[in-house]
């Protein structure tokens, strides 16, 4: 079965640090893709918001 996983954090070293974490509890063989984005937004007091994404895919391997 594949499945995805989403992580979204508001700076990069968050995100790579969640995506090591994710890893970690996979086997290696379930890998398969992950794409990564990113995007920015002002909020309603004029801050400048960061968004970095991953979407992680990997395949569920029975036991």
């Amino acid at each position: 079965m594949i499945a995805v996983a989403v992580i979204d954090e508001e700076n990069e070293e968050d995100l790579e640090e969640q995506i090591n974490a994710f890893f970690k509890s996979l086997p290696d063989e379930s890998f398969i893709d992950i794409k990564y984005a990113t995007s920015h937004f002002l909020s309603n007091t004029n801050e400048q918001i960061y968004s970095y994404s991953a979407l992680i895919i990997y395949r569920i391997i029975s036991k």
